[in-house]
């Protein structure tokens, strides 16, 4: 289903005329969020001093939360009891490929496969990777994919994995982003144009589209028939869904009036067991219904990457460029 913000869902958004709580960290839209969202609940701060955080995944036989930092090319583990300590390093870029360096060239994206590895999107080495789930200076990381049709990827930048053990990802240009200068240097990209690809479980490899400019995060839709890819593209600010059967593409929700007003774009997203998405989005996290009706927001403001939900989705963990941080949720019927 198509959804484009209207006017005056933008005003709702605005006075929180639904907000009943008045909390200013939740924006309840539609009151069948209650369920799952606390609106008296308040966003904590984790971890600061980060460069950019990404990748926050859920650790759960160690009660822990794993999030890559991409500038610091390493891999962070945080919990209650410990803190915040470096994990893996380096992670996303060895020299394998040519890649710029001192870029945006560290891992990106993390999920577990089914035996417990970490299968993580690697900016400078342009490859999907597995590497045991251990803390190491010295990552033994095994190629998944590296090329498509001979030709390196762009810089993958975030997965998931159905439970086939087929993994979807998306390819950026991320990865030739100069800092220095805030723009893109193409010098090593080969490919021409920025691809969905899927990676079944057997290693064959297949392209989805090509048609998102700059896609970003993306998730699966519970029944696994379905995939939600962000585009991060400031001129088109949408998400889009992916019929897998055939691989056609619609447009699932529109930021383009959002974006007008708040800061934030469309990053990382992940979808909870009630089937409602969180994405990252103007304002924070955007809570979007199955059928792309914008429910309520999170209102972390502009410059977070991406979330993800604990074992229990007790909480919802959100990365930024220089912090990560979480929100309680409601956990009935858990």
């Amino acid at each position: 289903m198509k959804f484009t913000i209207k006017l005056l869902l933008i005003f709702s958004i605005i006075t929180g005329c639904d907000n009943l709580s008045k909390n200013p960290d939740i924006t309840i839209i539609d009151k069948s969020i209650n369920s799952i969202i606390d609106s008296e609940a308040k966003i904590e701060i984790l971890v600061d001093s980060l460069l950019v955080s990404e990748g926050p995944l859920w650790d759960k036989l160690n009660n822990s939360l794993i999030f890559t930092d991409v500038a610091q090319n390493k891999i962070f583990k945080w919990n209650s009891a410990d803190g915040v300590n470096e994990y893996i390093k380096p992670s996303g870029y060895t020299g394998y490929s040519p890649a710029f360096k001192d870029g945006l060239s560290g891992a990106n994206g993390a999920a577990f496969d089914g035996t417990g590895n970490l299968i993580l999107c690697q900016h400078g080495d342009r490859r999907l990777v597995a590497v045991k789930n251990e803390k190491t200076e010295n990552p033994n990381f095994i190629t998944l994919v590296d090329n498509y049709e001979g030709k390196k990827f762009n810089s993958p930048n975030d997965l998931a994995i159905n439970s086939s053990g087929d993994i979807y990802f998306t390819d950026p240009p991320y990865g030739f982003f100069d800092l220095a200068t805030q723009t893109f240097n193409n010098k090593y990209k080969e490919l021409d144009f920025n691809g969905v690809y899927k990676l079944s479980n057997k290693g064959e490899l297949s392209l989805i589209s090509k048609e998102v400019s700059i896609p970003n995060g993306i998730a699966l839709s519970l029944d696994e028939k379905y995939i939600y890819v962000n585009n991060s593209d400031g001129e088109s600010p949408v998400i889009m869904k992916f019929d897998l059967s055939n691989n056609s593409g619609e447009l699932f929700f529109d930021g383009t009036e959002l974006s007008k007003i708040y800061e934030g774009g469309f990053d990382g997203l992940k979808v909870h067991s009630s089937g409602n998405i969180f994405s990252t989005g103007p304002n924070g996290i955007l809570i979007i219904s199955p059928s792309g009706k914008l429910l309520g927001t999170i209102n972390f403001g502009g410059g977070i990457t991406n979330c993800n939900f604990d074992s229990n989705e007790e909480y919802l963990y959100v990365t930024a460029f220089s912090y990560v941080a979480r929100i309680k949720l409601k956990t009935v019927n858990k």
